[in-house]
């Protein structure tokens, strides 16, 4: 026979023997992966069924579910008192609004001062947000008593309570950014910096663009400046 012929046959023979034992071992390799796969969907059957009968994990349902249900009770209460809404109030009502609950955002207003619609637009927008505050509105001019008390001389001026004790305040648009179109964004950081409302991890409401030609400025009864430029 042909030493080539022979060389040859020699290693057709070799590389079939290779191809063999490299079928086998995918073959092997596919076998083991699918008893891994049922064993692991087995373990997850188990698991699974172990979890549904996990005291551990019916309590931590039940305590959501009672966090919930104390946090809807808690909404429901403050919206009682006026939270969740921004209102209108007379002198008479003033001191039972801002002692009646922890946190008030009281806005003495001019009906006629431009800005003071503007603060009005946006403290509307926020009392929906931040039902853990109350946001109330005074007519300055309806309210002379308050005024002189609490030193207000330009307007907008909101005042900020904590279990009726004013603690801070925003006059104007000073801390807002000073332009007539600030946002509600950056009314609410003011606000939030001041520690009268909470920040809000759901998207913010953010209303750009308020802007109306002309502004007026008209003087009160009680000698009250707008703070329109």
């Amino acid at each position: 026979m042909d030493p080539d012929s022979v060389k040859s046959t020699l290693q057709n023979l070799a590389f079939g023997n290779v191809m063999a034992a490299a079928a086998r071992n995918y073959q092997k390799e596919l076998l083991s992966n699918e008893k891994a796969a049922a064993t692991s969907s087995a373990n997850q059957e188990v698991d699974l069924d172990e979890l549904m009968d996990d005291p551990e994990l019916e309590k931590l349902h039940a305590d959501r579910i009672n966090a919930l249900k104390k946090e809807a009770e808690k909404r429901e209460a403050l919206k009682r008192k006026g939270h969740g809404e921004y209102r209108d109030i007379t002198e008479g009502d003033f001191l039972g609004e801002v002692t009646g609950t922890e946190k008030v955002i009281c806005h003495f207003y001019h009906r006629e001062f431009y800005r003071c619609k503007i603060m009005d637009k946006h403290l509307k927008t926020l009392a929906l947000k931040h039902v853990d505050s109350k946001f109330i509105r005074l007519d300055a001019e309806n309210a002379p008593f308050f005024v002189t008390k609490l030193g207000i001389k330009t307007l907008p001026c909101v005042i900020l309570f904590r279990k009726g004790v004013a603690v801070d305040r925003l006059v104007g648009f000073q801390e807002v950014g000073t332009k007539d179109d600030f946002s509600t964004r950056a009314l609410e950081v003011a606000l939030i910096k001041k520690g009268i409302i909470s920040e809000k991890k759901e998207g913010d409401d953010e209303d750009d663009g308020y802007l109306e030609g002309g502004r007026r400025i008209v003087r009160s009864s009680v000698n009250l400046d707008s703070d329109s430029d």
